[in-house]
Order: structure tokens, then C-alpha cells, then sequence
């Protein structure tokens, strides 16, 4: 990848160090709550789409640290996963054609199980220093268009008050950090800025000029 990303990863790992002090405090306050630890993969099969900056970050040390045989192994695990979803939302999107609620149609698919392909045999994450910012939150309670959530495996309790991470506000910063981005890329497809995609597909997507338009 020719184009320099470096200003926008710096930002964006600024975001990261943010969010990280956030959870670290909330786990202090609250060590009995926050479940927490090696090899609790929970999070690594739940469904999500990161912005565009955390997908060429990802797509970034992903490429660095991986080569050869054990990289074409996990492009073809992703390439499974991503069709998996492809799947999952285009019958997602029919029912909804047909006359389905939407809220009914994304609660049902919150509750969908697929493995994250940077999950390793022995139930870490292969890029755990690198995993996006959802990742890193899932432990603590969160907050998305006025309504919480909590992980199942926590000891917090739904009700009670607790100090709640906002994912809208946190999503805006990493949306605006990928326009910022666009922008000083020149690229010709502005709407790249507002791309949400999986795990899997930051995995063996080519972020190239090509792909920016430029």
C-alpha cells in the first residue's frame, strides 16, 4: 500500500489508548463485574462491522504479520466467514422486504453466533494487540442509540447504574477520522468514508488506490 496512512493510524491509535484507559478504570471500579480474561472468547463470535479506518489498520498489521502458508489459511477462513455473512444479512434484508420488523430482524441477527476468523485454535486472538474497539469494550457496559448493553458472561446487573460507554459518540470519532481520511487520500469515492464492514472482509480486501477511487 503505497498511500500514506500513518497521520490517520496515529489518530486513530490515540482513540484506541482512550478507550483502553476507559475500560481499565471501569474494571478497576468494578473488578467482581467485569468477566473478563484470557481465553474468554465470547466477544470473538458475536457480529459487527468496524469503520473504514479500523478496517485498513487491521488489513495493515494483518499483512505485517502474517506471510505464506498460515496467511492463505486464514484469508480462506475469512473468505468462509464472509460469504457466512453475506448470506446472513441478504436474508436478513428479504425478511424485511417482505414486511418483517427491522428492530426484530436485528435483534435476531444480535443472536447470531459466527467465529471470528482471528480467532486461533487455542481461543486467542491472533492480532489481540491490533483488535478493533469493539472488541476491546465488550466487557463493559455500553450504550447504542439510547439503549444499553451488557456482556451475558458479566456480573453487572440490567437496572442498575453503572458508568455506561457511549458507542454513538465513539463511533462519530471514528467516522470522522475516516473522512478526515478520504479527504486527504483526494478520493474519488467519497461515500468510502461511511463503509462499515466485517472482520473478515478487512481481512482480504485490497486497500488500494483502486479501491479509494483515486
Amino acid at each position: 500500500m503505497s498511500m500514506d496512512l500513518k497521520p490517520h493510524f496515529d489518530k486513530y491509535e490515540a482513540l484506541v489508548s482512550t478507550v483502553d484507559t476507559i475500560f481499565h478504570k471501569v474494571k478497576e471500579q468494578y473488578p467482581k463485574e467485569v468477566f473478563c480474561r484470557e481465553k474468554c472468547s465470547d466477544c470473538c463470535y458475536a457480529i459487527f462491522d468496524i469503520p473504514i479506518i479500523e478496517a485498513l489498520y487491521l488489513n495493515s498489521k494483518f499483512n505485517e504479520a502474517f506471510s505464506g502458508v498460515k496467511k492463505m489459511e486464514l484469508i480462506d477462513t475469512a473468505s468462509k466467514v464472509d460469504r457466512a455473512l453475506v448470506k446472513m444479512k441478504r436474508d436478513a434484508y428479504k425478511k424485511i422486504q417482505e414486511g418483517a420488523d427491522q428492530l426484530d430482524i436485528v435483534a435476531e441477527m444480535s443472536m447470531e453466533r459466527v467465529r471470528c476468523p482471528l480467532l486461533g485454535k487455542d481461543d486467542l486472538c491472533l492480532l489481540y494487540g491490533f483488535r478493533p474497539i469493539t472488541c476491546r469494550v465488550y466487557g463493559i457496559p455500553t450504550s447504542t442509540a439510547g439503549t444499553s448493553h451488557i456482556c451475558g458472561r458479566t456480573n453487572f446487573k440490567q437496572g442498575e447504574q453503572y458508568p455506561t460507554l457511549n458507542m454513538d459518540a465513539l463511533y462519530a470519532k471514528l467516522q470522522l477520522i475516516s473522512a478526515e481520511m478520504t479527504t486527504a487520500l483526494k478520493a474519488g469515492n467519497i461515500k468510502v468514508c461511511e463503509m462499515l464492514i466485517p472482520v473478515s472482509m478487512a481481512m482480504i480486501t485490497t486497500f488500494d488506490e483502486n479501491f479509494f477511487g483515486i
